[in-house]
């Protein structure tokens, strides 16, 4: 049973993939400046971390989740709607 442990694990990372859709993983920096760009963002963010807390942010635009993870707050422009989840999960890329 051991020898499809690595198979179930690939399995499960592609059903998280299907589920999520496509994410791109941005620096914080170039993820305020797309979200500059986008007329009344609509921000998800969420608080993580047990020992070290860090806000992780998602924005969809054309079709694509972008996100980052910071370990400061991040200045959002004054048009962005803003929505603080209770649980913020992101699959291991």
């Amino acid at each position: 049973m051991a020898y499809f442990a690595p198979i179930a694990a690939a399995a499960a990372a592609a059903n998280a993939t299907k589920a999520t859709g496509t994410i791109v993983h941005m620096e914080p920096e170039e993820w305020l400046a797309l979200v500059d760009k986008i007329a009344e963002p609509l921000v998800v963010m969420g608080i993580g971390g047990i020992l070290n807390k860090h806000y992780q942010y998602l924005v969809g635009f054309k079709g694509l989740a972008f996100f980052t993870k910071s370990h400061e707050k991040l200045p959002l422009p004054p048009d962005a709607d803003l929505v603080t989840a209770k649980k913020f999960w992101m699959p291991d890329m």
